[in-house]
């Protein structure tokens, strides 16, 4: 079992900048995928940012440019650093990690953390 705890959401005006961030409670993100999902009211979730095992990102089209993510492997985290914000990006940001192989192997969600863009 893996628990991944996010915090960092918050509120903030069209414009800023937050930074999420998700730490694992085992040491999974040095050799496993992770991304960082968003759910709106009303949507399906969908997927923000990934980070593969080797370091390559993907991100979706609309967060291009103003997202980032990165891992910090000593302190088994991942970051999404997030600017520019606009309304658009309101939603329920989630955590997540796919393991592979291994006693942990499995699924893994953070409990998601609210980030809302509005003036």
């Amino acid at each position: 079992q893996v628990q991944l705890v996010e915090s960092g959401g918050g509120l903030v005006q069209p414009g800023g900048s937050l930074r999420l961030s998700c730490t694992a409670s085992r040491n999974i993100f040095s050799s496993n995928a992770m991304g960082w999902y968003r759910q709106a009211p009303g949507k399906q979730r969908e997927l923000v940012a990934a980070m593969g095992s080797g370091g390559s990102t993907n991100y979706a089209d609309s967060v291009k440019g103003r997202f980032t993510i990165s891992r910090d492997v000593a302190k088994n985290t991942v970051y999404l650093q997030m600017s520019s914000l606009k309304p658009e990006d309101t939603a329920v940001y989630y955590c997540n990690a796919n393991v592979r192989t291994g006693y942990y192997r499995g699924d893994y969600w953070g409990q998601g953390t609210q980030v809302t863009v509005s003036s």
